[in-house]
């Protein structure tokens, strides 16, 4: 049955979903997530801790709608990456330092036993490695010019992307993390 404004039920509830979403993600990127209490969250959207509950049962729940979401932003519409649409990437998270910085303390965090993210960030990485392959195969075929294969520059490719961000997140001062991506490429042979 619809509200008075025209909203369902089920349109009103995904709206406070993402505004519960918007607000872990501010509490995470000041606390972390071990700091991060669903209080804090609740707190933010003016729900009691029970209310919150409502819509996502955990902790884990929510950090993992937290990492989701987060990938959502970065998505390319046709899910076909490109080297220039990497390097757009990098520039744009140059623009978002908080997000960048709930993603880089998530993911240091989960490389823990047992952390809720873990599963997420190693599916997700499984897919991201084989997004990165299939974009340096488009660009370069089966070799690059250093003679490497896709799958085994994909996994460098990536760690130069998330290795600049916790250096720029670091010292922003003397790291320019798009100029440093813009040299990686350099590197690969772009122009």
């Amino acid at each position: 049955m619809p509200y008075g404004d025209g909203m369902t039920g089920r349109t009103r509830s995904e709206e406070r979903r993402a505004e519960i979403v918007r607000a872990a993600v501010e509490v995470i990127a000041g606390r972390g997530y071990r700091g991060a209490s669903l209080a804090a969250v609740a707190e933010r959207v003016g729900l009691t801790q029970q209310g919150l509950l409502h819509y996502f049962p955990t902790k884990e729940a929510l950090l993992v709608a937290v990492l989701r979401e987060r990938d959502q932003w970065d998505a390319v519409p046709d899910s076909r990456w490109r080297l220039d649409l990497l390097r757009s990437l990098v520039e744009y998270n140059a623009m978002r330092p908080g997000i960048v910085q709930t993603f880089s303390a998530l993911l240091g965090e989960s490389v823990t036993e047992g952390h809720p993210a873990r599963e997420f960030f190693t599916e997700r990485y499984t897919a991201v490695r084989a997004n990165m392959a299939a974009v340096l195969r488009e660009q370069y075929g089966e070799r690059l010019p250093s003679g490497l294969t896709p799958e085994r520059a994909a996994p460098l490719l990536v760690a130069v992307m998330d290795g600049l961000q916790y250096q720029w997140l670091l010292d922003p001062e003397s790291v320019d993390m798009p100029a440093a991506f813009r040299d990686f490429l350099t590197l690969l042979g772009e122009d």
